[in-house]
């Protein structure tokens, strides 16, 4: 008697939990927040952070890693998350990104996120593997955390969503470019748009897509 074939494990993608929030409460924290950032990669646009403390009673169905999640549903749980949590959003503009760095750039709009809650936290879960400066208390870094945190997952679901509804904003006012899709990221048409129409106020000078292009225009 042959035994047919054992079907290949499917391995599922994590699901964030409420496990580093627990940790953290488990400690002596009461106000725990996730923050996360969105827009490091994008060739035009201000990078954008948020900062959510979520009620662990009062957490929206089907809250997930905005990468994970559909335009639609990201857009559903937004005014969810706006209603039932703290949330704080914040931004570094162009003109910052091309001074600082788009490193350097991304903390400080996670810092003045941080300082746009409504409740003051009393422990931070940044996504990535680095802290920020100057934090205002104890923090710790979850690489992947949009991904494994309910927290960090809320932020960035209001980072993607603020960032994006920026960019189509700007896409009305610069058309060509293809901002309402690509949302200033270096996509083939995008670069083929900043050869064609040439460079906006919005693009970042310090990258070199776009610095190329000003040298070139320069020479």
């Amino acid at each position: 008697m042959t035994r047919a074939p054992k079907s290949p494990a499917i391995t599922l993608p994590p699901v964030p939990d409420m496990f580093f929030e627990t940790a953290a409460r488990s400690r002596g924290a009461q106000w725990v927040c996730g923050v996360d950032e969105v827009g490091r990669g994008p060739l035009a646009g201000p990078v954008t952070a948020a900062a959510v403390i979520l009620n662990p009673a009062d957490i929206p169905e089907g809250l997930n890693d905005s990468k994970a999640l559909t335009e639609r549903r990201r857009d559903a749980l937004f005014p969810e998350i706006m209603a039932r949590a703290h949330v704080g959003i914040a931004h570094c503009d162009v003109a910052e990104i091309d001074s600082l760095n788009i490193l350097r750039a991304s903390q400080e709009a996670m810092r003045r996120a941080i300082a746009a809650l409504s409740q003051v936290p009393d422990h931070l879960l940044i996504d990535g593997h680095m802290l920020p400066d100057n934090l205002p208390c104890p923090a710790e870094a979850i690489v992947k955390g949009d991904a494994r945190s309910l927290s960090i997952a809320a932020a960035s679901v209001v980072a993607k969503v603020t960032r994006d509804r920026i960019m189509r904003d700007l896409a009305q006012h610069f058309p060509g470019y293809g901002w309402e899709t690509n949302m200033g990221y270096p996509s083939k048409s995008h670069k083929a748009a900043l050869l064609d129409l040439g460079v906006t106020p919005h693009h970042r000078r310090s990258f070199a897509p776009v610095r190329n292009i000003l040298c070139k225009d320069v020479l």
